[in-house]
């Protein structure tokens, strides 16, 4: 695989279900090593979007290119885990396609969640959960991740964490990654490029441009400006696997984050 190849390449991608269209002219590109981040309004075709990337929505109109042997690492927005089939969180990563043992024990421990590996699923909170599906995205060592709402249910603490986590995941790795968020200030830091989507392409570039543009505006109004202002948060502490602050855990590091300096 080119590393000069993109990873994904959607051309005026265009889906409806029998309806208004839910997606028209949608153009996307996702490279090697960077970020891009979909936002958008609810209802704005951002899953959608993702569905058709994974080859599980049939397009109306456009093309999807995957680079030639493309490996997709998938977080999807909702897993519900049902309290009468019990599984423990090793068992569920071990269960996607040729992961072995070593592999499960390997991206539990990456992103955090080694300590849960013997637990059942259905006993994990909302920050466990996130951490265990991230982990078995990455069990196939992925040339691109795709997270839809990746931090779904877990609180501010542990959201923070979970996309720091994604932005080092990124960099060792290498790999691409297409991140679905409506928490744009909690992204900014990291995020390489934005695409602001609303059934097509409102407009994409940098954070700092896209913030400043009249089709953002118009979507979140002058208020989504105030709130996506970047600046360094200083911490000296980590957050566990429930977002509390983790005792005898130090760190230096910065994110976009409103409200305190």
């Amino acid at each position: 695989m080119s590393a000069a190849q993109p990873l994904l390449q959607v051309r005026a991608l265009g889906v409806d279900f029998g309806g208004p269209p839910v997606l028209e002219r949608v153009d996307l590109v996702v490279n090697r090593a960077e970020i891009v981040t979909l936002i958008g309004p609810n209802g704005s075709g951002k899953t959608t979007l993702v569905r058709a990337a994974l080859g599980l929505v049939q397009p109306r109109a456009g093309s999807i290119t995957r680079a030639a042997g493309l490996r997709i690492g998938y977080v999807p927005q909702h897993v519900h885990a049902d309290a009468t089939l019990p599984m423990s969180v090793h068992r569920f990563v071990c269960l996607a396609p040729g992961v072995a043992r070593a592999d499960a024990e390997r991206v539990l421990a990456e992103v955090g969640a080694g300590s849960v590996a013997g637990s059942p699923m259905s006993a994990l909170s909302g920050g466990e959960m996130r951490r265990v599906l991230l982990a078995r995205a990455l069990a196939r060592r992925p040339d691109l991740l795709i997270l839809d709402e990746p931090t779904a249910g877990v609180d501010v603490g542990g959201q923070a964490d979970l996309y720091r986590l994604i932005e080092s995941l990124r960099r060792r790795q290498g790999c691409g990654v297409l991140l679905v968020s409506h928490d744009l200030h909690l992204v900014m830091a990291s995020t390489n490029r934005v695409v602001c989507l609303n059934h097509h392409v409102c407009c994409t570039g940098s954070p700092q441009d896209v913030v400043e543009d009249p089709a953002y505006l118009t979507l979140f109004g002058s208020h989504g400006r105030a709130r996506l202002a970047v600046y360094a948060h200083h911490h000296d502490h980590d957050h566990d696997l429930h977002g509390a602050v983790a005792e005898d855990a130090r760190e230096s590091g910065s994110i976009a984050t409103p409200g305190h300096g």
